[in-house]
């Protein structure tokens, strides 16, 4: 996973899958930038992350961490273009949490995380020059950075899958990655 920007910025849902991992500070130390959210998507993602801490998920938890420890940067708007940007993509894409991360990316010039694909299309049309990562690109990152047994990368990606209601398309590129990781045998 090659960032080639300063700051990697996470959409809501990859934050979402991310914090379900159970290894949210983990894969962020393997990955190559700056990682950020926008403050949009931390109150966002910090209510719906209260209500799978009762199931054990210490997403919420990990999420607050890795702010405090400085893992993961909190960015808001810094100028009224930034805002403006923000109003537009909210117009064409009707998400604040999207629209937030992407207006922001665009004028800073920084790599976008998401797998929402309506957000991909507009983002790959507006901004083509700007790198776009998957949950799945970075899980993988992390896996090959850090070597999990088989069975905790099967781990991992069981809890992305059902606490985080994650589940690729056939068509993403690491689809048999995923199948290959989620199918092995214990």
């Amino acid at each position: 996973m090659k960032v080639k920007q300063s700051h990697l910025i996470l959409d809501a849902c990859c934050v979402l899958n991310l914090c379900a991992s159970g290894d949210f500070i983990s894969i962020l130390k393997t990955i190559p930038a700056q990682v950020a959210v926008t403050e949009v998507v931390k109150y966002q993602e910090l209510k719906t992350l209260q209500s799978l801490i009762s199931e054990d998920n210490h997403g919420g938890i990990q999420l607050e961490q890795s702010i405090e420890q400085g893992l993961l940067l909190i960015v808001d708007f810094e100028s009224e273009l930034e805002e403006q940007t923000f109003v537009n993509y909210v117009f064409e894409m009707g998400d604040d949490g999207e629209s937030a991360t992407f207006a922001i990316a665009s004028h800073r010039r920084w790599s976008v995380a998401t797998d929402d694909k309506k957000a991909i299309s507009f983002f790959r049309e507006v901004e083509p020059a700007l790198q776009i990562f998957s949950t799945l690109e970075i899980i993988k990152h992390w896996a090959e950075m850090k070597n999990p047994s088989s069975n905790e990368l099967k781990n991992v990606l069981n809890a992305v899958r059902e606490k985080g209601r994650y589940l690729p398309s056939q068509k993403h590129p690491l689809f048999s990655w995923w199948q290959s990781a989620i199918n092995v045998q214990e």
